[in-house]
């Protein structure tokens, strides 16, 4: 008898069922009709103009991407986001930093922070970094790249970077800002080597003043002597233009030079900018020498 009452429950559930699967007035059992398409499915993007509390790096998780208010505490602004391109857009992992990929993304950054600041940005306490997605998004299909730029307390005396407050887009425009390189008091150690170079104000006491940046093409990293001679040539034709001096064999004598290419980590990545100061040993100047000419910068080392 229990058997039979467990036939007879299941018959019942099997009618109900069936009843239940008849087409209701005003559907027509159609299930792959009058519905709208799904949207294409979109992976995750950094957003231009945006800035970070968090330190740069060089790979972009999705779970550590916060924006915050440029005009509140923050250490990196993104001044663009692009996309790699073929190639190095159709490999199986995003291109590295020293990679050709990397290289053009890098020489991108480069000039749409110039664009972004104002002016050029190696003219102040500014570095710039590119972010690419890590390679779990890239197998996602995402192809972006994020430049950022971020300031540094100083460039010359291997200087950390500032938490600043507003963003830094149009801040070379006017050609006056406070994080524009100028003048400094060169300090030098026990062994006549150049040990810190303080930035102090033109109308103050100093002995060294920026005067440009000369592009290496064509140049390895300097590492020997030979490669630095170089890069202080380089530098003191600036200091020629920037002074109003002749390019002569007397140069060399009239002033001391200082060179600073960035690390060799951004070298890898193209970065051929060397920012060049004069440097003038023993003198005291309380004023800029930018075209003062010949008399202001005389033959004094020879």
């Amino acid at each position: 008898m229990r058997h039979r009452l467990g036939i007879t429950a299941v018959l019942s559930l099997v009618l109900l069922v069936a009843v239940g699967c008849g087409k209701p007035g005003g559907v027509d059992g159609d299930l792959t009709d009058g519905w709208s398409a799904m949207a294409v499915a979109t992976g995750f993007e950094p957003n231009t103009g945006a800035c970070h509390s968090a330190n740069f790096n060089s790979v972009g998780p999705r779970g550590t991407y916060e924006e915050v208010d440029c005009a509140a505490k923050h250490r990196t602004e993104t001044v663009y986001v692009g996309a790699y391109e073929s190639p190095a857009a159709d490999a199986d992992v995003p291109p590295a930093d020293s990679s050709a990929g990397g290289r053009a993304a890098y020489a991108v950054c480069d000039q749409k922070t110039t664009t972004f600041v104002g002016g050029p940005w190696r003219n102040a306490r500014l570095w710039i970094g590119v972010t690419r997605p890590t390679e779990a998004a890239w197998n996602g299909g995402a192809r972006w790249f994020r430049c950022d730029v971020i300031e540094l307390n100083s460039v010359e005396d291997d200087g950390g970077l500032v938490q600043r407050t507003g963003s830094l887009r149009d801040a070379l425009a006017a050609g006056s800002s406070d994080v524009l390189l100028g003048c400094y008091a060169i300090q030098l150690d026990g062994d006549g080597a150049i040990a810190t170079m303080p930035v102090v104000s033109c109308g103050a006491k100093h002995n060294g003043e920026f005067v440009g940046v000369w592009y290496a093409k064509g140049l390895d990293y300097p590492r020997t002597d030979k490669t630095w001679a170089k890069f202080h040539d380089g530098c003191r034709d600036l200091i020629a233009d920037y002074v109003g001096v002749p390019k002569d064999d007397d140069l060399q004598y009239r002033t001391g030079v200082v060179s600073l290419p960035g690390g060799a980590d951004v070298w890898a990545q193209g970065d051929r900018g060397v920012r060049c100061y004069m440097w003038l040993d023993g003198v005291e100047l309380t004023s800029t020498l930018r075209g003062k000419g010949v008399k202001s910068l005389p033959v004094q080392y020879k």
